[in-house]
């Protein structure tokens, strides 16, 4: 079958790769669609590599080649024979990350971090697309059937692929929710303001569930350079700022009234923001570090952040609990968001590619397109 590989920073092709042989407790996808994500290009530039061996060592692309693809959906083509839930034909989101129920341990031989509902964490953790298993850019790809999602709505394969950072965006949110932190959404110190710096993909997710969600109706700041980006936060019920040709600290005072945000999400990855967090967020108030890809600043910035006692969040991932049948709970719950139309991703996706040959376009040309925010690669919608 077809693939394609990564097998050095910025060099990607098209190769003929064997597919795997289903075990009993697994299940072959024709691929479907494939969202492209900041962590993808991040591989691709050689910035990132997430694949270790069993020594920890990070193993280079020219020794493995990657095929990337973490957000991805499909139809199944073939099933093991211990897999009871599924049959040929069935549409499946899948969550990518392989953790002890995947591996069809029974639950008494899981992990701590498993046991707990904290999979992502798994000891023996590992995600398709990203620590060296196969990604979904491939024609077919075998998934364990306990990681697949059936889709019962109509909802089109190309938004069902987003599914993945949804489920990101939930567990990071859930994450929040569930820490001891002075500020709360609801509770005797109440969170009055939110800053979220980047409305890529992850910070329109973020202003959509805070609004239509969580049905969190007060202050809520996009700080974004994009108009087009900025206009689509507005549209999710977001004010926006223009750091490029507004001074972020001072707006954020001004539209706080000196108070400053109580939750500071951090969605774009860019490290020149953590200078200005001292002027934006609250004493005691919560920064969730969501973004990833953070260069060129000194790690000494962070020594004002901590003087400021916040609780600072690192969520990874859209991984969490299991249910009784070992199957992940967050990815379910962002396919039940999107069918029934409380999150809206068709308006971000903005390229697609209806085959593997147009996917290399998004890594080399269409990403730095000013209008670019999300790419999906969609072979059956």
């Amino acid at each position: 079958m077809k693939a394609l590989a990564v097998y050095e920073s910025e060099k990607m092709e098209l190769r003929d790769i064997s597919q795997s042989a289903i075990q009993s407790h697994e299940i072959a996808l024709q691929v479907g669609a494939v969202g492209l994500c900041g962590t993808d290009f991040h591989i691709y530039e050689g910035k990132a590599n997430y694949n270790f061996d069993t020594s920890g060592r990070r193993v280079p692309l020219s020794e493995q080649a990657q095929i990337l693809g973490h957000e991805f959906c499909g139809t199944v083509v073939e099933i093991g024979a211990d897999v009871q839930d599924l049959q040929i034909g069935d549409r499946v989101i899948v969550d990518q990350g392989l953790n002890c129920s995947s591996r069809h341990l029974p639950r008494h031989q899981w992990c701590e971090y498993c046991r707990s509902g904290d999979s992502h964490q798994c000891l023996q953790y590992k995600e398709h697309g990203i620590t060296g298993q196969q990604g979904a850019l491939a024609e077919f790809i075998v998934v364990p059937a306990v990681n697949a999602i059936r889709i019962e709505s109509d909802l089109p394969m190309s938004q069902a692929a987003l599914c993945e950072p949804l489920g990101c965006i939930l567990h990071a949110s859930e994450l929040q929710m569930k820490t001891s932190a002075r500020f709360t959404f609801g509770g005797e110190h109440p969170i009055n303001s939110v800053l979220i710096c980047g409305a890529g993909p992850a910070g329109l997710l973020f202003t959509q569930y805070l609004r239509n969600v969580v049905g969190y109706t007060k202050q809520l700041i996009v700080s974004e350079p994009s108009e087009q980006r900025r206009h689509l936060a507005e549209s999710y019920g977001a004010i926006t700022i223009d750091p490029t040709t507004t001074d972020l600290v001072e707006a954020v005072q001004d539209l706080t009234h000196g108070e400053r945000v109580q939750y500071l999400i951090e969605s774009a990855g860019v490290a020149q923001i953590f200078p200005q967090i001292p002027g934006v967020l609250r004493k005691q108030g919560t920064l969730m570090m969501y973004g990833h890809g953070h260069f060129g600043v000194d790690l000494g910035v962070m020594n004002s952040v901590q003087f400021l006692e916040p609780t600072i969040l690192c969520p990874g991932g859209a991984s969490g609990a299991l249910d009784q049948h070992g199957k992940p709970v967050t990815p379910a719950k962002a396919l039940d968001l999107l069918s029934g139309g409380l999150i809206d991703v068709s308006r971000f996706i903005t390229h697609q590619y209806t085959s593997l040959e147009m996917v290399p376009q998004a890594f080399t040309q269409d990403r730095f397109d000013k209008v670019y925010i999300k790419g999906v690669a969609v072979f059956d919608n």
